[in-house]
């Protein structure tokens, strides 16, 4: 049963190494190796993040307790190197595309939410000199989008540490969501693209806080402000150059602390308290960035190549991916008595003491992915 529930078991279920060919092809890939191929790498990347070793080194002596072919050190390291990572950014897509709930939507207006956001990952600047931050360090950064409420992974990307936010949203947005983000993505002159376009992104962005309100007009309201609610008013944005096209909706609350949230908008049909809960739900992926940090191994990097390093990357956000699902999956599946939270469930599976009703579940891990 132990073996039969291993996460490299599943894996090789949702994307068998048939899969991997036709997208080598295009990458002008050939897989030259015998003993250690392409496919034995993206399981042995799966095992690294679920199971958090340490390193190449950590992963030789643990590989065959998982199943894994044995290889040695210097072997793994050359094929991270080698490898493209783009291949497994399209497995992961691959991924999201079969594991989350298709959205079925009517022509209309969004209700789900999008919440975008960036984590750096740093390191000492020897070990990445190709991505410099600052000083003595350097680091790549993890662009990601998540559907708000299920958490779900949606979208993501990948830059050096320097680069702004800003370069990196084009790359992350949907129109079938309602945009939320932080001020690193308040730019006045994206807001006026996001109306123009023909599917148009509503968003709620919030604003830093010496941003200039032009021609300032409130909006009529009847009762008087609930809760942190101060402001409720549309204008231009900006001045001079930086002056917006056109007119937004602002909210303006005050954080538990007392200091002020400036929250830009293109939904004039919601309450300025519905405006206000909807960026409250941006620490969601605060949440998101935080657990893959602690439980998927991501902060400590293998290689020093940019295919070593985003590969790394790429595959950890898979497992979370297959995680989230299983997960899904079994509580929907399972006696109520046997529900766990998710980080039981990932505790549990990663210790293989999960209880029997959800190993005879993972068990039939073929039959869960035909019906996804």
């Amino acid at each position: 049963m132990k073996k039969s529930t291993s996460l490299s078991n599943i894996l090789q279920l949702v994307i068998p190494e048939e899969k991997l060919r036709p997208i080598l092809e295009e990458l002008n890939y050939v897989d030259v190796g015998r003993k250690f191929t392409v496919y034995d790498l993206l399981l042995f990347l799966g095992e690294a993040a679920f199971q958090q070793w340490k390193g190449y080194r950590d992963g030789v002596q643990r590989m065959a307790l998982s199943g894994l072919s044995s290889v040695n050190h210097s072997t793994l390291s050359k094929k991270a190197k080698d490898v493209p990572y783009e291949l497994f950014k399209r497995l992961l897509n691959v991924m999201i595309g079969l594991c989350n709930r298709k959205t079925k939507r009517k022509l209309g207006i969004p209700k789900e939410l999008l919440i975008v956001d960036s984590t750096t990952i740093s390191v000492g600047l020897g070990r990445l000199p190709w991505a410099p931050i600052k000083g003595e360090k350097a680091g790549v950064k993890l662009h990601a989008g998540i559907i708000g409420d299920r958490m779900e992974l949606h979208k993501v990307t990948e830059t050096t540490g320097k680069e702004h936010d800003l370069n990196s949203c084009k790359d992350l947005l949907d129109s079938q969501y309602i945009l939320v983000a932080d001020r690193s993505y308040g730019k006045h002159k994206l807001f006026d693209l996001y109306q123009a376009r023909e599917d148009r992104q509503y968003f709620v962005i919030r604003l830093h806080n010496n941003t200039t309100f032009t021609n300032p007009i409130s909006r009529h309201r009847k009762r008087p402000f609930s809760g942190s609610i101060e402001q409720d008013l549309t204008c231009q944005l900006g001045k001079k150059k930086a002056l917006s096209e056109n007119r937004f909706r602002v909210v303006i609350l005050k954080d538990p602390k007392g200091k002020p949230v400036i929250l830009a908008t293109n939904l004039h049909w919601y309450s300025p308290e519905g405006i206000a809960n909807i960026y409250k739900k941006r620490w969601q992926i605060e949440v998101f960035f935080r657990w893959i940090k602690q439980h998927l191994n991501i902060p400590r990097l293998f290689g020093t190549t940019e295919n070593a390093v985003y590969g790394q990357l790429y595959m950890a956000l898979l497992v979370y991916v297959l995680l989230k699902f299983l997960f899904e999956q079994g509580n929907a599946t399972v006696h109520f008595s046997a529900k766990l939270t998710f980080a039981d469930f990932d505790r549990l599976f990663t210790l293989q003491t999960l209880p029997l009703e959800w190993r005879i579940y993972l068990a039939d891990a073929a039959d869960i992915i035909t019906r996804i």
